[in-house]
């Protein structure tokens, strides 16, 4: 599949490389090609420069959002939660017409301190927000609820007994991400529904923040046992 990957960061690295890695055309999609090109420094978190990345990682080329998107069958939001609609509105709102929308992010508030607090909760979600903004879009919820290691390889917690889940109005886009999933390796996938149920999975960050405090390590996730 023709594959864009919004975002530049650990999230859109790892994606990116899982992806072009099992055969898909991937173009990560990024406001300013020729500024995140140009960076020498490490990031935020200390990932190497973009550059740097791209250059080690076969089978992925980058553009700009719109060009990224156009074509593309799915459209991968890793972007930070704050920013995803507008990235997404860089894309073009023709560009997500029809198209799927997996959203992996998180809207994270830290203007308040660490650890940081959802910017939206309770009556409403990001993806929501997502797919009332861009209402001819397939929007699907899912793999927010761990770090970018383990979205590409659950194996990495527990032999991969673990959960995701899926939300979202669009069965056959959800048919496609859950193939998606079960090529990086997951099994145990639980579709909560609409795309209103996207709540859950997102409100789970409060506690996966608490927890990654409190055990010393991302590199966790949940099982629901029944």
């Amino acid at each position: 599949m023709r594959i864009a990957v919004l975002g530049t960061g650990s999230v859109g690295r790892a994606l990116a490389g899982r992806l072009a890695g099992l055969g898909h055309e991937v173009t990560v999609g990024t406001r300013d090609v020729r500024a995140t090109m140009a960076r020498d420094e490490p990031d935020a978190v200390g990932n190497p420069p973009f550059r740097t990345w791209l250059e080690s990682t076969a089978g992925v080329t980058v553009a700009t959002m719109a060009d990224a998107t156009t074509g593309a069958e799915v459209v991968v939001n890793a972007t930070s939660g704050a920013a995803s609609l507008d990235a997404l509105a860089a894309a073009g709102e023709d560009n997500l017409a029809g198209t799927i929308v997996l959203d992996v992010a998180n809207a994270l508030d830290a203007s308040g301190g660490m650890p940081p607090a959802l910017s939206v909760s309770n009556t409403d979600s990001l993806a929501e927000r997502i797919q009332r903004r861009f209402p001819t879009a397939r929007v699907v919820k899912a793999l927010n609820t761990m770090n970018a290691a383990v979205m590409v390889d659950p194996s990495r917690v527990g032999g991969g007994d673990h959960t995701v889940f899926l939300s979202g109005d669009d069965a056959g886009a959800k048919a496609v991400v859950r193939d998606l999933l079960t090529t990086f390796g997951w099994s145990d996938i639980i579709d909560l529904g609409d795309i209103t149920t996207a709540r859950g999975p997102e409100m789970l960050l409060p506690l996966w923040l608490r927890l990654f405090s409190t055990l010393g390590t991302p590199v966790l996730q949940f099982k629901v046992v029944r």
